[in-house]
């Protein structure tokens, strides 16, 4: 079985106000097509409540670096209370959504990615010695490499969010 490896534990992201929800996750879905990883969308759910749309979004994309190790950022996007407001900005109507959005940022290393050296006992023998010796600089690169892209996903969905600075009065 392959073995995983937790690199980012619960990096997490919290806001609320004025956002457009749809313009959120194209921001993170082009971000994993820019850098090359392959989609994986887990869950997609959202549900009508009389207080507003919940919305709840799970992406685990991952990246294949090397025949032995694949690189996994996980995405959970929550979005609470989130209704439709129009926004007047240089004379013309936005129309965004106003809410709470919590995300949490997790990011793995998964080793023997093919499941080829967990077979027998003696080919897991030798991935563990071979890990903890020889491909030791391979998986620090791994690690640097997850750290760097979960950074700049942070940073790029933080700097979006903190873009909405009009202000909403009903």
């Amino acid at each position: 079985m392959a073995e995983r490896f937790l690199v980012v534990d619960h990096l997490k992201l919290a806001y609320e106000g004025l956002f457009n929800s749809d313009e959120l996750f194209n921001i993170a879905s082009a971000f994993f097509y820019e850098k090359g990883y392959d989609w994986y969308e887990k869950l997609n759910l959202r549900q009508v409540t009389p207080t507003g749309k919940q919305i709840r979004i799970v992406l685990e994309p991952w990246k294949n670096i090397t025949d032995f190790y694949k690189i996994i950022i996980s995405v959970k996007m929550n979005m609470t209370d989130v209704r439709e407001v129009e926004v007047e900005q240089d004379g013309q109507a936005l129309k965004l959504n106003q809410g709470q959005v919590h995300i949490i940022f997790d990011a793995y290393i998964l080793a023997d990615r093919n499941d080829v050296w967990s077979k027998k006992p003696w080919h897991w023998f030798v991935s563990i010695i071979s890990q903890k010796y020889f491909f030791k600089d391979h998986f620090a690169k791994a690690e640097t490499w997850v750290k760097s892209d979960l950074e700049d996903l942070h940073g790029r969905l933080k700097r979006y969010l903190n873009v909405f600075k009009y202000t909403y009065t009903e």
